[in-house]
């Protein structure tokens, strides 16, 4: 089995990413984290959860929460639409559907062409799951850490 390159023909590390769409941004997580991506499928409502919880799903006979990230970052909840997606990741050794709007691509990036966000941007959102900002050639994509997208007191409730 051949090796998967690890860094650029400048010695500069490659991040490989799972690129995805809310509303008008592209975000882009590790694909490491991601364990699959599945069409939206029937979610289960739970009774008193966190508004951005959409409830559950059985996936493949486990039970697993799933949270709209829509709803997680602040922006309004749209109709389900046929790009919408699961993201499943693990979390701290649980396992958690992510609802994004659609997914783009598996992205291969140097690190070199990311940068931390502005600190503006940084005091006036909760953003404190975002690592990074990748400038690509025709856009900026938004690189999150999704283990930082709910609070630890939150993760223990799932």
């Amino acid at each position: 089995m051949a090796d998967i390159q690890k860094t650029d023909s400048t010695g500069s590390e490659l991040l490989q990413l799972v690129s995805f769409t809310i509303g008008s941004e592209e975000y882009g997580v590790d694909i490491l984290c991601v364990q699959e991506i599945n069409r939206m499928l029937n979610v289960t409502q739970v009774p008193n959860s966190p508004s951005y919880v959409d409830g559950v799903i059985n996936l493949r006979g486990k039970v697993i929460p799933v949270i709209d990230l829509r709803s997680r970052f602040g922006m309004p909840r749209i109709a389900r639409t046929k790009d919408t997606r699961i993201v499943v990741v693990e979390l701290i050794g649980k396992t958690v559907g992510f609802v994004v709007d659609g997914v783009s691509e598996v992205l291969r990036i140097p690190r070199s062409v990311t940068e931390t966000p502005p600190s503006t941007v940084m005091q006036n959102v909760e953003s404190e799951f975002i690592t990074s900002v990748a400038k690509l050639e025709d856009r900026l994509l938004i690189l999150i850490d999704l283990e930082k997208v709910l609070s630890d007191g939150e993760k223990k409730e799932l």
